[in-house]
This record gives structure tokens, C-alpha cells and sequence, in this order.
């Protein structure tokens, strides 16, 4: 039963959750006359050992990055200078990465002002160093990554123990001088000059005069399963037709498992053309090779890239390509690069940013990119200057907006992990982008635009605060408490979003902090695991902005809980947020923000990559309108018989331990607990699976059964013979190595893989490994202790217990039926006599209870993927490697069997700030209203490319009938009481005819059912009532039913959703 509402926000509760028990952080501060070395020596030392990993706390970035590139951030030391919004974002994000040490740079004092971007402020820091007043809060991130202080001026020889430097806030002459000095400083420094100036961004990368980047983009190697290789020149490989090839022209590949073509295997890339979805050319003559006689794979060889960066200097008058983000715009980077270059020449000469509203100011930036551009060479000079552009630039210049901190903040923090590991390609060398669609739809008000003295000044200077007024009053639900409803918090709380008293923000999850979340979900610290996500991270946001109004429930947003989120609750909502991470409970949120025409703003992450739809009632389509295709799933006797990659090992590792752990002594609990009920509903499926069911839990008490842990050993031992030599040995008895097919062809021809039995060895360390973690587990399902020499595999104890087993020598069967057909749904075909079998089971299963002890009940194990202390991934990798070592197939480390498996979802905290910066950007446009469709933006977004891709939303598909159109977004109402008859004619008065009519799972009436026309006098809600069993709350005074209709020509035509109001 899912807990009622619980309401958090209260200073008693906030500071219950989020006080920390006592740490002693190593914290740093220098001033001025702090040198290089003193400054060394706030830093870890690199004793010449690779940094330790917490693999349980950076899972999911070890999932996007790998071991190698998470070492080289754990000895990388980072500079983020100017601690506004965007610094405190970029420091964030490095911190949750990892990196060896963060050093804050700040010589300015928190103002007002910097409470409307930065999460870490309070206004009791008002007047404290920005840098200083950042630390703490900080450093409760991550205490392994070193943070320390500078307060004063920063030369640029103190750079010079950087792998990285980020700017934020610095002059241009600056930067110039920095960059020059980190350009040529050996070995070249990252340096990374970021802005956020309003609704507009800036990002510059000098990565040095040469800089390697190893890995260009995200994917892994692309491989092939090859079916034939020519005697030509050039030679025509061609591959397995089961997946398209994903090689490109000029791609290096190697082969290897070739037989006969054997020249092949010697592991030199060779270059390809002509790449197709089955085949390519290999440049080489193989005139002279062997003749290709059956197998091998060929693997894409990824290259690194060289990257030649110019300085800053050079690159503002050579820009060069810059990287768009919405061909819309395609002409709006050259219009900024000097933008941004004129508004530092403003502050230059005048001491100040451009006044918010002040004609004159903004006039005087126009007039400065004017005389820029007319300066530039003529292939270079813009051939019109966009003066609303540079006016909405003027006026928001001082303004740092909290969704554009996060946008920049993201693609900074990922830049510098490029730039400290070469993973991934970085930005060469601009990106601008601007999100001028955000302002109002009608034009604003110069005196809106002054400030308050509110922390929401910067806001109100681009918005107005008429504007802020509405964000403040707003009304909105946060579905989700992780990673993504983390910064979405921040985001809102900073934003003002709610922080009125007319206005609200309810936040809902029903899981619980675990120590994986930490590295992504911020508001989260190792003392609150355990605890419900959505408490914790509304009590953190509240202490982000203490006048946020916000409620925290730990309900699942599902059909089960419509009395909790019901009629009311949806129908005073203004927007809906999703920061969920399946596709499921999307499509619930969507389908209730379609019935009560609410918007939903909505976005998803995978590593590097994220995505944002906005769903806009009768803007748009709705989030459930397109799927992406169902993946690919390897045919069932794949991945029981004929396995030929380690993603199949795995599917069949992850499905043994689930049937021989969980549901196996899950079914035998059952069986003990209502032995009646239980052999009743067995009698009653009566087919072959049911069969299967009872054979499973016979062995399980019978031939398997545990009594002491010397047991669990030979059941593991004996579990080892089965799997990996006895069945492999079965089925090269049914299909020998020369087999073939019904037409002739090899049995074993690609993909398929010839496999070979293993022969246990007790020396060999992996057998003793799968030994023990089977072992252990099996000890843990039957309530046996597990004695402490279990846990050393190599103790003469354990491997005595091993030797103990007896293990009786196996004969293959003539006449076994091994499913090879690739559509197969089942692995046994069902007989006449399965229920005959059934009830012999049954007589067999009493006559075991019978003798088991009094009350035993066997503990099921539910698979665990974040506990590398519980065995689980241990046993899936073991056998997943034996299996593969069956099949010659490479084997997997635990960390990735553990990803795989565990289906863990790559997440790193730079792609989630990114992509909750863009929802908020849409926001502002949904809570402002009056927006046009063209307006809005959905976005693709690739940080590893990088690539940036917005685009105008899709709108809703229109169905026209007659005079009447609809959408997916409209209902038909009916406020009257009618029977079946009148809902009929009322069909007919409109051109069509109803045909069938249900409500829920239930059929109303249907038009080919004679029985049916006896309702016609009835009331569409007593029959409603009687067959649907429906329901009505007090609260709500309609019901809805789903009508088929035909047209005059008998054409079928999706009509909308119909509701009778009937009181």
C-alpha cells in the first residue's frame, strides 16, 4: 500500500533531513601571496597509483566514460574562476565527476542579485566572498575531490598547475593574456571562457596547439559477423544478414576467427569503401589468400583525431565554423561573436553593464557592432545586423538566468572532461546560442523591467515582473525525485517558480536515496540514503529558496493512485514536469495531461545524449503520438542453444539467476503456503509451462534440496557440469560440427558458433569464483550460514569442499528435441498428456512436503545490481564467462556484465543540467502563455559530438469530418443523462454512425450483437455501472466511454473521447 500525502517544508523537518553529521572537509583557501607551490599543497598527491574508483557511487558514469577516462579525472586539477550562476554550476559538475581537485576563483562579494542563479547562495551570504561562501556547500558533494579557495587577482603563472581552467566571468584583454600563456604553456592548459548573458550564452575552447582527442564520440567499436569473403582485388566481404552494418567509408577495420582466408587474422587494420547495410570493399588483394571457408568477425578500429586549436586572440578574428544549435538561426553566431566582443568594450568603457529598458544603452551596443562588423574583411562582414537581436542582448546583459547556468554549465563541465581525458570530441572553437523565443509574446514594458530589490531582479530584467509574478503564482507537478527532478528543483526554486502563497509545487516519487544516486543527484548526501528522494530533495530546495511552497509525496504517479492525484488535483495544475527515467510511466503523465489538457514538459537522458519534447495541448502532438521502435530482441533459441555475443551469455546469465533464485523459491513458497490453492491453479493452466512450473519445484525440494552448505558446494559444482559441459556436450551430440540443414547447408554456419565443453579444474580461479558466488547464494535461499572460508575461494577449506562433490559421468541422448526455430516463444513443446503428467507431479510434490521440516520456507533473491558485496554480479558474470568460453565468444569484466545485466542506464550529472535547462527555457514560454507553435522547441543534444539540435515541435494530427475537425487533444462533451439510443442519434445528427461503444475494458454495445439492441432505452450510465462495474466518485459528475464510428461511406474515423456529464 502506497503512503498517503506527506507534507514537507517545515523548518523542523528540513533540518532533520538535511543535517550532517560531523565531517571534516579538507578545505584550502589562499590569497594573493599564495604561490604556486603553496597552492600544490592543498592538492592529493599523485603517489604513481592509478586513483581508487568507488564503483558504487559512479556506476552510471563509469557506464558513459570507462575506468580509463574516470582515472585521468582523478588526477586532473581544475580552475573555475567567477563563482555567479554559471561557475557554481560548472564547479558542481566537476565535482560530481570526480575530478582530483576543484579550486573556486572569486574576487567579488555575493549580492542580491546572485540569489536568482545560485543554488549555493543564501542571503546570510549576502556580503561574504563568493568563492568562500561556496565551498562548504560544495564540497558535501564529493568528499574525495580536493576544493580550495582564491579570494585576490590570479597571475597567470599560477595557472600553470591546472589540466584545466575555466572563466566565467573575465574581461576579454584577460582572457587573452590567460589563454596565450595556457596555449603555449607545455603541456598546453584547457582553457575554457564561458558566458551567460541573459537569453544568450557563449562558450570558447583552446585546447592547445595539438590536442589528441582518443574516443570522438560515444559508441562502441562497430562489428560484423562475417558469412563470405572473395578472391579479389579489391576483396567483397560480406556479413550475416540479421543486423544492418554500421561501417562507414574509410573505417579501419581487423578481423579475426577466420577460417581458411587465415591471412586475414594477423590484426592489422585495413581500410574499407563502399560500405552497405551487408557488405563492404576491402582494399586489399586477396587474389593470393586462402580460400574463405567459414567464421569471423570484423571490428571497427576507432582512430584518434588531432585537433589544432588557435588561441583567442587569433579565433575573434578567424572564428572560423561555428556549431549551430537551430538551423532557424543559422545566421545568428556571427551577430554574436561580435555581440559579445561589443559588450565587453561597453563595460570597458563605461564601468557598468547595460541598464535593462535604456534605449540609450542599447543604441550604444548597436551602434558598437555596427562599427565592428563594418571593420571586418568583406567575405567576413555581415551583410545585416539584427538590431532587435542586440537590443534583447543590451537589456539582459547583467541578467544570469538560471536555465542558461545550467544549459552552460553542462556543456562546460563536459568540455573540461574532454579536455583532461581526450574523451570524446570537444567544441572548435565557438558555440553561441540564445533562446529569444522565451519572451513574451507581446512586447514589454521598459519601466516592467527595473529591479525590486528581489532576489529575482536579474529574472525581471529580461521578463518584467508582471511575468514574475506568474512564475511565483504557478501551479506545477514534478513527477520524479532523481536526477533530473534534483536540478529541475534547483531550477524552480532559483527561477521563483511557486514561491508564492497562491502558488505550488508538488514533487512525487516513491523510491529511496541509494549511494548510486549520489554522483548525479545533488540535493542528495551519503546521510540521507535510505530516505525517501522526494522529502529530501523538497527539503533541500527549500533551502535553496526558503519561500518555495512546496509538497513532497512518495505516491507513484499510476492508475492506482487516481484517488490521490484525482479531478481536482490535475484540473488546478499549469503545467506538469516529467523527470521520470521509463517509457511506462511517461505515457500515464501524458495520457492524463491529454484528458485534463494540461502541458507537459518532458525529457530523458542516456549518457551523453538527451532529448526534450514539449507537449502543448492543441499546440502539439502528444508525447504518446510517436514511439521510438521496440529494441531488437535476440530470438529465444539464441540465446539458450546458440549464443554468438556476450550480450546473449548475459540475457541467459541474468534469466538462469532469476529462475534458479527468485522465481523458482517464490513458486516453492507459494506451494507450502496454500498447498491446495496452489495445486489447483497449476491443475487449471494445465499446459506445458505449468508442467515445467512443478518440475522445477520438485527438483528444487527433491534432488537440489540443501540442507548444510557443503550441499550448496555440490549444487553449484553439479550446476557447473550441466551448464557448461553436459548440455554443451548434448547438443554437439544432436547437431555435430558437420552437421547440416534440411537444404544442405552448414548447421553451424554464421552467426552460429560451434561450442566445446569446459572440464572443471579446481585450479582454475574463474571455476572457483562461479563456485562460490553459486555456492554462497544457494546458502542464502535455503537460510544456511555461510561459513567465513566460503568467502576465500582459494582456502584449502573451499577447495576440499569442492573436491568433496561427486560428479557422475554424462551420456548424450539420442532423440532430444532442441528448439531451433528463431520465432519459437517456448524451449519444450506441449503433449496430449500434460495434465495427466501434471497430476503425477502433483502426487510427487505432497509426497516431498511431507518430509521437509516443519515450517520451511525458502528465502527468494531478488536480483540486486548496486551491491557488489551480495554475490549477484559475481554469479552473472561467471556464468555468463563460462557460457562464452562454451562458445569462444571474448569474455566480460564484472563492471561491465554489471552494466549490462543490471540494464543500467548511462547518466552523467552534465547532460541532466543541460537538459533541464532547456525544459526551463520552455517554461518561461508556457507559464507566460500566448505563445505560436513556431515558439516552442523540442531538442536532441549530444554532448560527446558535440551536436545541438533544435526544432519547432510536431502539431497535433487533425481529423476533418463534414464541417467538424479534432485533434487528440479534444473531448466531446455531452451534459446530459441519454440512454443508448439518444447517445446513437446524437452520433447520427453528426454524419456518423457508432458502432461500438465501451467503457473501459468493457463492451457497451456493438452493433453486430442482437442481445445488444435490447439497451437501447437504458441509460448509458446504468449500463455503464452494470457491465464496467464503473465507479464515480462523489467529486466527479462525468464518465467516459470510447466510441467506433463509420462515416456515410463506411469508412472507419477516430473520433475523440466522449464524456456524459449525468449530474
Amino acid at each position: 500500500m502506497l503512503p498517503k500525502r506527506k507534507v514537507v517544508g517545515t523548518d523542523v523537518e528540513t533540518e532533520s533531513l538535511l543535517k550532517k553529521p560531523r565531517i571534516d572537509f579538507l578545505i584550502a583557501t589562499a590569497n594573493n601571496n599564495s604561490s604556486s607551490n603553496n597552492r600544490l599543497e592543498t592538492m592529493a598527491f599523485d603517489d604513481g597509483n592509478p586513483p581508487e574508483i568507488d564503483e558504487d557511487l559512479h556506476s552510471r558514469q563509469l557506464a558513459v566514460y570507462g575506468r580509463e577516462t574516470m582515472r585521468r579525472l582523478a588526477a586532473s586539477n581544475v580552475l573555475v574562476s567567477g563563482m555567479q550562476g554559471l561557475g557554481a554550476e560548472v564547479a558542481k559538475n566537476l565535482i560530481l565527476a570526480g575530478v582530483k581537485s576543484v579550486t573556486l576563483h572569486d574576487e567579488g562579494s555575493v549580492e542580491l542579485w546572485d540569489l536568482s542563479s545560485n543554488f549555493l547562495f543564501s542571503e546570510k551570504d549576502i556580503g561574504k566572498n563568493r568563492a568562500l561562501a561556496s565551498v562548504q556547500k560544495l564540497q558535501e558533494l564529493n568528499s574525495s575531490v580536493v576544493i580550495s579557495t582564491w579570494t585576490t587577482q590570479i597571475s597567470k603563472e599560477q595557472l600553470s598547475c591546472f589540466q584545466a581552467v575555466v572563466f566565467t566571468n573575465i574581461n576579454l584583454e584577460k582572457a587573452i593574456e590567460f589563454d596565450e600563456y595556457c596555449h603555449n604553456h607545455q603541456p598546453p592548459i584547457a582553457f575554457i571562457k564561458s558566458e551567460v548573458r541573459g537569453l544568450f550564452g557563449s562558450i570558447f575552447c583552446d585546447f592547445g596547439p595539438e590536442f589528441t582527442v582518443l574516443d570522438v564520440d560515444d559508441k562502441e567499436p562497430h562489428t560484423g559477423i562475417i558469412a563470405s569473403i572473395s578472391n579479389d582485388n579489391p576483396a567483397l566481404v560480406s556479413f550475416v544478414d540479421d543486423e544492418r552494418l554500421e561501417f562507414q567509408d574509410g573505417d579501419l577495420v581487423v578481423f579475426s576467427e577466420i577460417k581458411g582466408m587465415t591471412e586475414l587474422n594477423d590484426g592489422k587494420p585495413r581500410r574499407i569503401k563502399n560500405a552497405r547495410p551487408f557488405s563492404f570493399v576491402l582494399e586489399e588483394d586477396t587474389t593470393k589468400f586462402g580460400e574463405y571457408d567459414k567464421g569471423g568477425i570484423a571490428t571497427q578500429v576507432k582512430q584518434p583525431k588531432n585537433l589544432n586549436f588557435k588561441p583567442l586572440k587569433v579565433a575573434l578574428r578567424d572564428p572560423g565554423y561555428f556549431l549551430l544549435s537551430d538551423f532557424a538561426k543559422s545566421f545568428r553566431p556571427p551577430l554574436l561573436h561580435l555581440a559579445f566582443e561589443a559588450l565587453d568594450k561597453f563595460i570597458s568603457k563605461t564601468g557598468r553593464f547595460p541598464i535593462a529598458g535604456s534605449d540609450e544603452d542599447s543604441r550604444r551596443l548597436v551602434d558598437m557592432v555596427t562599427a565592428m562588423n563594418e571593420e571586418l574583411p568583406g567575405d567576413a562582414k555581415l551583410g545585416e545586423i539584427d538590431e532587435n537581436v542586440l537590443q534583447h542582448f543590451a537589456c539582459g546583459a547583467r541578467a544570469v538566468l538560471n536555465p542558461m547556468a545550467a544549459i552552460f554549465g553542462g556543456i562546460a563541465g563536459q568540455e573540461v572532461v574532454k579536455a583532461c581525458s581526450g574523451k570524446f570530441h570537444p567544441i572548435y572553437q565557438f558555440f553561441y546560442f540564445d533562446s529569444l523565443e522565451s519572451l513574451p509574446a507581446e512586447p514589454l514594458d521598459p519601466g516592467d523591467l527595473m529591479p525590486i530589490s528581489s532576489r529575482y531582479d536579474p529574472q525581471i530584467s529580461v521578463f518584467g515582473s508582471k511575468l514574475q509574478k506568474k512564475f511565483e503564482e504557478a501551479k506545477v507537478f514534478v513527477v520524479g525525485a532523481g536526477a533530473l527532478g534534483c536540478e529541475f528543483l534547483k531550477n524552480l526554486s532559483l527561477m521563483g517558480v511557486s514561491c508564492d502563497s497562491q502558488g505550488k509545487l508538488v514533487i512525487t516519487d516513491d523510491d529511496v536515496i541509494e549511494k548510486s544516486n549520489l554522483s548525479r543527484q545533488f540535493l542528495f548526501r551519503d546521510w540521507n540514503i535510505g530516505q525517501a528522494k522526494s522529502t529530501v530533495a523538497a527539503a533541500a530546495a527549500v533551502l535553496i529558496n526558503p519561500s518555495l511552497n512546496i509538497e513532497a509525496l512518495q505516491n507513484r504517479a499510476s492508475p492506482d493512485t487516481e484517488n490521490v492525484f484525482d479531478d481536482p488535483f490535475w484540473e488546478g495544475l499549469d503545467v506538469v514536469i516529467n523527470a521520470l527515467d521509463n517509457v511506462t510511466a511517461r505515457l500515464y503523465i501524458d495520457s492524463r495531461c491529454l484528458y485534463f489538457q494540461k502541458p507537459l514538459l518532458e525529457s530523458g537522458t542516456l549518457g551523453t545524449k538527451c532529448n526534450t519534447q514539449m507537449v502543448i495541448p492543441h499546440l502539439t502532438e502528444n508525447y504518446g503520438a510517436s514511439r521510438d521502435p521496440p529494441e531488437k530482441q535476440a530470438p529465444m533459441c539464441t540465446v539458450h542453444s546458440f549464443p554468438h555475443n556476450i550480450d546473449h551469455c548475459l540475457t541467459w546469465a541474468r534469466s538462469e539467476f532469476e529462475g534458479l533464485l527468485e522465481k523458482t523459491p517464490t513458486e516453492v513458497n507459494s506451494f507450502l503456503s496454500k498447498p491446495n490453492e496452489y495445486k489447483a491453479a497449476i491443475r487449471s493452466a494445465g499446459d506445458v509451462q505449468a508442467k515445467e512450473t512443478l518440475e522445477r519445484v520438485i527438483e528444487c525440494l527433491g534432488t537440489e534440496y540443501c540442507e548444510t552448505f557443503q550441499d550448496c558446494v555440490a549444487w553449484a559444482r553439479l550446476k557447473f557440469e550441466d551448464y557448461f559441459s553436459n548440455r554443451v556436450k548434448q547438443l554437439t551430440f544432436t547437431f555435430p560440427e558437420d552437421a547440416a540443414t534440411s537444404t544442405g547447408f552448414p548447421f553451424w554456419s554464421a552467426p552460429k558458433r560451434f561450442p566445446r565443453p569446459l572440464v572443471f579444474s579446481v585450479e582454475d580461479v574463474a571455476h572457483r569464483h562461479f563456485i562460490m558466488a553459486a555456492s554462497i547464494l544457494r546458502a542464502e535461499a535455503f537460510c544456511i550460514n555461510v561459513p567465513d572460508w566460503a568467502k576465500r575461494p582459494d582456502s584449502n577449506e573451499f577447495v576440499a569442499a569442492i573436491k568433496r562433490v561427486t560428479v557422475s559421468e554424462f551420456h548424450p541422448k539420442r532423440d532430444v528435441k532442441i528448439v531451433t526455430d528463431e520465432k519459437a516463444t517456448t524451449l519444450t513443446t506441449a503433449s496430449t498428456d500434460d495434465a495427466a503428467v501434471i497430476d503425477g507431479l502433483i502426487l510427487k510434490l505432497d509426497e516431498r512436503a511431507t518430509e521437509l521440516p516443519s515450517g520451511f520456507r525458502m528465502n527468494p533473491i531478488q536480483f540486486e545490481k548496486d551491491d557488489d558485496t551480495n554475490y549477484h554480479i559475481d554469479l552473472i558474470s561467471g556464468l555468463a564467462n563460462m557460457r562464452a568460453r562454451n562458445y569462444g565468444i571474448p569474455e566480460v569484466e564484472k563492471l561491465k556484465a554489471k552494466f549490462i545485466a543490471g540494464r543500467i542506464i548511462p547518466a552523467i550529472a552534465t547532460t541532466t543540467a543541460m537538459a533541464t535547462g532547456f525544459v526551463c527555457l520552455e517554461l518561461y514560454k508556457v507559464l507566460a502563455g500566448g505563445h505560436k507553435l513556431d515558439d516552442y522547441r523540442n531538442t536532441f543534444a549530444n554532448l560527446a559530438l558535440p551536436l545541438f539540435v533544435m526544432a519547432e515541435p510536431v502539431g497535433p494530427k487533425v481529423i476533418k469530418h463534414r464541417d467538424l475537425s479534432w485533434t487528440v487533444w479534444d473531448r466531446w462533451i455531452i451534459r446530459e443523462n441519454l440512454t443508448l439510443r439518444e447517445l446513437l442519434q446524437w452520433f447520427q445528427a453528426r454524419g456518423l454512425t457508432a458502432y461500438s461503444i465501451s467503457c473501459g475494458q468493457s463492451l457497451l454495445y456493438n452493433s453486430i450483437f442482437p442481445r445488444h439492441r435490447e439497451r437501447m432505452d437504458r441509460k448509458v450510465v446504468d449500463l455503464a455501472m452494470e457491465i464496467s462495474k464503473l465507479e464515480v466518485p462523489p467529486s466527479r459528475r462525468h464518465f467516459d466511454i470510447v466510441v467506433a464510428c463509420e462515416d456515410e461511406e463506411e469508412n472507419d474515423i477516430d473520433v475523440p473521447l466522449v464524456s456524459i456529464y449525468f449530474r
